[in-house]
């Protein structure tokens, strides 16, 4: 009888320590295989048309963007939570002054992406040819058992074509 409490008692830990194994839940989030573009706020009055071109490994995506109004996260704080645990916070966005498009380039790796940029100004004159050759950026956000995302961004500002920090 003492060897079957043992054994009862053993199985049932081991039930409760393999119940308790902490799980990886990985978000079901789709990585977008796009060079981002972003307009710097001094330079969006100066852009009327944009258009990027960018070749990776060999193959070219070219189009004129879509520029849409860019914005950046507003902080709008936490709800006070019962007992200090979870609470409900939020965030709002606030226009930045910045302009933003998106060209697709699929599939997106992290061998080097070379971009060049053109367009008109307000006024329809042309403004300057711009290159820039850079890598994109490979991170974990959510752990290296989640998978890699891939970015790949630029910065179009007075001095030129530069890869976004």
């Amino acid at each position: 009888m003492r060897t079957f409490a043992a054994v009862a008692g053993l199985g049932c830990a081991a039930l409760l320590v393999t119940g308790c194994q902490p799980g990886t839940a990985c978000p079901a989030i789709a990585q977008a295989p796009v060079v981002a573009l972003t307009v710097a706020r001094e330079y969006a009055g100066s852009v009327g048309t944009l258009r990027l071109k960018a070749c990776q490994d060999g193959r070219c995506s070219e189009a004129e963007l879509e520029l849409r109004p860019g914005s950046t996260p507003v902080d709008q704080g936490c709800e006070p939570g019962p007992y200090d645990g979870d609470r409900p916070c939020s965030a709002t966005a606030s226009p930045d002054g910045t302009l933003v498009g998106m060209l697709l380039l699929d599939p997106l790796t992290d061998s080097p992406v070379e971009a060049t940029s053109s367009g008109t100004g307000p006024d329809g004159l042309p403004l300057p040819v711009r290159t820039v050759t850079f890598t994109p950026r490979a991170a974990y956000p959510y752990g290296a058992q989640c998978g890699r995302f891939i970015s790949a961004g630029v910065l179009l500002d007075a001095e030129g074509l530069q890869q976004a920090g």
